[in-house]
């Protein structure tokens, strides 16, 4: 079913959509890691503190893979968008104006969290013995700061307010 692509939803709708979103992911991060970690100190304890890769597998499966499949469900959904994005009135379509598959949703959403992957790698490098020299670790770190600034300018320098992750899925938002 192809649909007239609506108008794109303005920079200010879209960060409102993701501080909802973010609320959501805090309340998660409170709830669920924080309950875990008080009832299983020990474990979590060791698991963050023994081996960087164990650390950061640990993270990615604890914090990173729920909130993704949050946004990756959601946005190829009927209703075209999370909690957050519903609420304001915005959906995530292709460039036809239709929804998104499952595998346009898991690259949008692969390429919206890389950066904070990436930062996540660079930390539990930074805390944890590894092979890697902290030059290299501090290349990483400075690299993801790049990125989470082009992500922030490049809403700013299209008229559709695409961003990275936009322009990599053909995806854009749009209002409802």
């Amino acid at each position: 079913m192809n649909k007239e692509p609506s108008k794109n939803a303005s920079l200010k709708t879209r960060l409102f959509a993701f501080l909802l979103d973010y609320l959501l992911i805090i309340l998660y991060g409170v709830l669920v890691i924080g309950t875990v970690s008080v009832f299983f100190r020990p474990l979590m304890t060791s698991l963050f503190t023994e081996s960087v890769v164990t650390a950061q597998l640990t993270g990615f499966l604890m914090m990173t893979l729920p909130v993704s499949l949050y946004f990756i469900i959601g946005e190829c959904s009927k209703r075209q968008g999370t909690w957050g994005k519903q609420k304001v009135g915005i959906r995530v379509v292709d460039r036809q104006g239709n929804r998104i598959g499952f595998v346009r949703s898991v690259l949008r959403t692969g390429v919206k969290f890389l950066p904070w992957e990436l930062a996540h790698f660079g930390v539990y490098r930074l805390m944890l013995p590894t092979i890697l020299s902290d030059s290299t670790v501090l290349i990483i770190l400075t690299s993801v700061n790049v990125a989470i600034l082009i992500y922030v300018l490049m809403p700013l320098t299209n008229p559709s307010r695409k961003s990275v992750y936009d322009f990599v899925a053909g995806t854009e938002v749009v209002r409802s």
